[in-house]
């Protein structure tokens, strides 16, 4: 083939590029890779067997794990009622078809779905719906529910829990404190559901709690919107004292809705140049002063608009939220399917590469949470693909919560190769502690070539995260040299063990 200079330079150019291009690519070494579950509005399992339940969340909980996912937020309280067995509040209807009604062989869909992600080496965090009572003007409360009643505000074709009787936070921590006392969860999750989303033309009635208890807290007539982001702090801060008294290791975090406030709405210019319904003036919820008193472990805002929308642009709001973390770990709630709008600046090609790109580039921002996960099972477009092939090919931390715990835990010891049934094994002992903090809750497997440097910050070396003390190893023909740590429940790592070399 005959180069002119010009063609000859350009195509030397084009090649230092894409060489510069997958150099300069960092696979980041901890990121929260989430993924919802919603069971709210979920008919399709009061008409199927437990194990028919199991096998289809198995299989969806096996496509995750390809795909590089690290966290589930499971839904287990979608409108009062349970997922789980409690003394509390009743069997879910979207469970078994009729609310208090158990399930017939009796089982445990929350302690399932724990041990199945830990066993895929995945945190399992319980999400909760705090005041919605139905969905619906025609369903059928269970007799544990109707003894609440009296707490009970009618908003539009729904009930509600009244945010302004104290008695409310009291139940929603109650049960928060229940499942964490009696569940080994990862994480409590609330989304963005607090004061009821506006109806046109009608007023959320909550007079008779503002004259009683705005009163006696000291607000004035005029303060009712005050009074009611008062009530929603007043939760979030007794849900997390709950919390973290009880397992100090246990996170807590909320997915509010994307936008906190519009620039139109703050005199000062501290609101984000958008055009919606926001947090704070419409559902009364102070997600910054949550993260200000670290209230909240993290905060997933729900970005999930494409990039150049005209309301609500997913570019403009991924920086307001950095900008406005104040050291509260910042996950980016994503729609999936807004990954398929067309670039702006190139239309033959998805928003899946600018949106990883401003998602990982823009500071203060530590890892994404999909929805839904049913969505995401399906690989719509090949998106799970995409994830485990490039985006989340190599195994990833958790992010640390420097607020709750920094302590390290023990290092291995006693790393050693043997053999079972022809494998070449890896196997170390967990070093004892005294606290749940010096105890190992999983281990990191690196693995370097013979002649490369030890640099437990490269996140390519990474073979596995995993609860176990053996590995296998993959390929034992091949020269390699294999370094292990230790993390706590909050993933902090320890020291490395002493490296062992194989096939030397």
């Amino acid at each position: 083939m005959n180069y002119s200079p010009i063609r000859f330079l350009l195509v030397a150019l084009f090649a230092a590029y894409l060489s510069h291009s997958i150099q300069a690519e960092v696979f980041p070494k901890r990121e929260f890779r989430g993924v919802w579950i919603p069971t709210v509005g979920n008919t399709r399992f009061q008409n199927m067997t437990p194990q028919a339940i199991q096998k289809e969340w198995s299989a969806m909980l096996d496509t995750f794990q390809r795909a590089g996912i690290n966290a589930v937020i499971f839904q287990v309280r979608p409108e009062a009622d349970a997922f789980y067995p409690s003394k509390l509040e009743p069997w879910s209807r979207f469970l078994t078809g009729e609310q208090g009604k158990a399930p017939n062989p009796m089982w445990d869909p929350l302690a399932f779905m724990i041990q199945a992600c830990h066993e895929r080496n995945m945190q399992l965090h319980a999400w909760l719906n705090p005041y919605r009572v139905t969905t619906n003007d025609h369903e059928i409360l269970s007799r544990m529910n109707k003894k609440h009643h009296k707490l009970f505000i009618k908003y539009g074709k729904q009930l509600f829990f009244d945010p302004g009787n104290p008695e409310s936070w009291k139940l929603v921590t109650k049960v928060v404190a229940d499942i964490v006392s009696r569940y080994d969860v990862d994480g409590i999750h609330f989304d963005d559901y607090f004061y009821p989303y506006p109806i046109k033309g009608e007023e959320f009635n909550d007079n008779a709690s503002f004259r009683k208890w705005g009163k006696k807290m000291g607000f004035k007539k005029d303060e009712k919107a005050m009074w009611r982001r008062n009530n929603v702090d007043e939760l979030i801060k007794e849900v997390s004292e709950t919390i973290h008294k009880i397992k100090p290791w246990v996170v807590f975090g909320v997915s509010p809705f994307g936008i906190y406030r519009n620039l139109s709405d703050t005199p000062d210019g501290s609101g984000s140049n958008t055009h919606g319904l926001s947090n704070y003036d419409q559902l009364y919820a102070n997600v910054l002063l949550w993260e200000k008193y670290h209230w909240l472990d993290y905060v997933a805002p729900q970005l999930y608009w494409p990039i150049g929308h005209p309301a609500a642009d997913y570019a403009t709001l991924i920086n307001w939220w950095s900008k406005n973390s104040f050291g509260t770990n910042l996950y980016i709630g994503q729609s999936i399917m807004t990954f398929q709008a067309k670039d702006l600046k190139n239309p033959s090609i998805n928003q899946f590469a600018e949106k990883m790109r401003l998602t990982r580039e823009t500071p203060n921002i530590q890892g994404n949470i999909w929805w839904s996960g049913y969505q995401l099972a399906q690989n719509p477009f090949g998106a799970v693909d995409t994830l485990a092939d490039h985006y989340q090919k190599y195994p990833a931390l958790m992010p640390l919560y420097p607020s709750l715990n920094a302590q390290a835990p023990n290092p291995v010891a006693d790393l050693r190769i043997t053999i079972d049934s022809c494998r070449l094994q890896l196997r170390w002992t967990a070093a004892s502690g005294k606290n749940e903090f010096d105890k190992s809750a999983y281990f990191c497997i690196y693995r370097f070539g013979l002649n490369e440097p030890i640099d437990l910050q490269d996140a390519t070396h990474i073979v596995a995260i995993q609860h176990n003390a053996t590995y296998t190893i993959q390929n034992a023909k091949q020269p390699a040299k294999y370094v292990i740590t230790a993390l706590n429940r909050l993933y902090n790592e320890s020291t490395p063990s002493v490296p062992v070399l194989i096939g030397e």
